[in-house]
C-alpha cells in the first residue's frame, strides 16, 4: 500500500505536489488560526464547520502570494479602473437608463435616506446600478472560499483575514440569507457589494422590519448605501463636482486632494465650467480639487470633498467620477463628457510599474508601485515632465514609459 501512495505521489508534476502541501497548510491554518479567532468573537463552532465545509483553495483569483514566494505587479490589467479611462464609462448609458427606472419605483426610500443623511437619491442609485446592476448582478462566488484563501495567500492577507472573521459573525448573527454566502471575487457582499466589515458596521434597515437585508431588500440596499455615505463625510447640500476646461497655465501637476483651492480662485486662475456656467454661489468660497484621471488625454474635473467620499466606497477616481456622473445623468438627463478620452495605447501594468520606479530614482512620490496610475503617479509625470522641457500631459503613455522605465 505504502509503495502504491508513494508512486501516485512521485508521479504527480512537481506543481501539483506544491499545491497538495500548500492545501494541507491552508486546512491547519482554518482549524488552528482562523477558529480560535472566531470562537473569541462569539462564532458559533456548529456556524464555523458549516462555513468551511469543502472549502478549499480557489487559485483563480487574482493577487495571490504563494507561500515562501515574493509578490510580483501583475502584467495584465484585471479591473476595469485600471485599464484605459474611456472604457470605464462604457456601461453609463445604460445605467442611468435604469436608474431612472429604479428611482421612480423606489422614490420614497430614496427621499427617506436622503431625509435622514443628506446623501441625494442619485448618488444612492449611480452606487447601486454600478455594484450590482440594481441587484441583477449574478454574485458568482462562495464568499468564505474567496476571503479565506486570500487571508491565507494574498498581498494583502491581514485585510482580507479580518474579512474572513467578520463575514462568519455575519452568517452567526443570522444577516445573510440561508445556503452559502456569495460574493464577488474580493469577498464583497450583497446589492451594495459591502465588505464584511461594513456589513457589521454600515448595513441599515429601510423599510423598517428591523433587518438589515442587503441581499433581496431594495430599501435596505438603499439606507445601506446611504448611511455608508453619511458616516465617511458626506457634505449634504454639496454638489461632487464639475466639468472644467483647464488652460495650459494651469499646471495638470497641480491635481489631488492635498492641492486644494477655493473653487473661486481656480475660477480666477482661469478654469472654467464647460457648460459656460459660472460655479455655483455656494460652492465658490470652499475648496476644490484638479481631478484629471487622464491627465491632458481626457476631461478634467474641479471636484469637492464628496467625490473622496466615493472614494472610500471604492479607491479609484474612476469609480467615483462614473457614480458621480452616472448621477447627473439620471437627476438632470446631462449627456456624456464634453471632453474626449485619448487612448494611451497598449499599456500593461507592469509597464506602469517600471516607469514608476523611474520617477522613484528621480525623488518622485507616486503613492508606491502598483502599476496604477494614481493622482500622485499622473502628477510626478507632470512634474518630471515639467523639469525636463517637455510638454506636461500628467499621464502614462509608450513614449513617457520608453523614457523612464530603463
Amino acid at each position: 500500500m505504502f509503495s502504491l501512495v508513494l508512486t501516485i505521489a512521485l508521479a504527480l508534476p512537481a506543481w501539483a505536489q506544491d499545491r497538495q502541501e500548500i492545501e494541507r497548510q491552508f486546512q491547519s491554518w482554518l482549524e488552528q488560526t482562523i477558529w480560535p479567532e472566531a470562537q473569541r468573537t462569539g462564532v458559533s463552532r456548529r456556524i464555523f464547520d458549516a462555513a468551511v465545509e469543502d472549502v478549499r483553495l480557489n487559485w483563480e483569483l487574482p493577487d495571490l502570494v504563494v507561500p515562501g514566494q515574493k509578490a510580483q505587479v501583475p502584467t495584465r490589467q484585471r479591473q476595469a479602473e485600471f485599464g484605459a479611462p474611456s472604457r470605464y464609462f462604457s456601461g453609463v448609458e445604460t445605467d442611468a437608463a435604469v436608474g431612472r427606472q429604479m428611482g421612480q419605483r423606489h422614490a420614497r426610500a430614496l427621499a427617506e435616506a436622503e431625509r435622514k443623511t443628506g446623501v441625494p437619491g442619485r448618488i444612492v442609485l449611480g452606487i447601486w446600478g454600478r455594484e450590482s446592476a440594481y441587484g441583477r448582478a449574478k454574485i458568482p462566488h462562495n464568499a468564505i472560499q474567496v476571503l479565506a484563501t486570500k487571508g491565507f495567500m494574498s498581498t494583502r492577507a491581514a485585510y482580507f483575514t479580518d474579512e474572513l472573521l467578520a463575514a462568519l459573525q455575519i452568517m452567526e448573527r443570522g444577516q445573510a440569507p440561508a445556503g452559502t454566502l456569495r460574493s464577488s471575487w474580493a469577498g464583497a457582499l450583497g446589492q451594495p457589494q459591502f465588505m464584511p466589515s461594513n456589513v457589521l458596521e454600515h448595513a441599515a434597515d429601510g423599510d423598517g422590519d428591523r433587518r438589515a437585508d442587503i441581499w433581496t431588500s431594495a430599501a435596505d440596499t438603499i439606507a445601506s448605501i446611504a448611511n455608508y455615505l453619511a458616516r465617511h463625510g458626506w457634505q449634504a447640500g454639496r454638489d461632487w463636482g464639475f466639468e472644467v476646461v483647464v488652460p495650459d497655465t494651469v499646471s495638470c501637476a497641480l491635481e489631488g486632494p492635498d492641492q486644494g483651492r477655493r473653487i473661486a480662485d481656480w475660477a480666477a486662475a482661469g478654469v472654467r465650467r464647460v457648460s459656460g456656467k459660472p460655479f455655483p454661489d455656494n460652492e465658490k468660497n470652499k475648496d476644490g480639487f484638479l481631478m484629471m484621471p487622464a491627465g491632458r488625454h481626457g476631461p478634467a474635473f474641479v471636484v469637492t470633498p464628496n467625490f473622496y467620499v466615493l472614494k472610500d466606497y471604492n479607491m479609484s477616481d474612476l469609480y467615483a467620477l462614473y457614480v458621480g456622473h452616472v448621477g447627473d445623468r439620471i437627476a438632470y438627463g446631462m449627456g456624456d463628457f464634453e471632453g474626449r478620452w485619448r487612448d494611451p495605447g497598449r499599456l500593461m501594468r507592469s509597464d506602469i510599474a517600471r516607469m514608476q520606479q523611474g520617477l522613484e530614482r528621480l525623488g518622485h512620490d507616486v503613492g508606491g508601485v502598483d502599476g496604477l496610475p494614481g493622482f500622485k503617479t499622473r502628477r510626478s509625470i507632470g512634474r518630471w515632465q515639467e523639469a525636463t522641457g517637455r510638454a506636461p500631459t500628467c499621464f502614462p503613455d509608450r513614449a513617457v514609459i520608453d523614457a523612464l522605465a530603463r
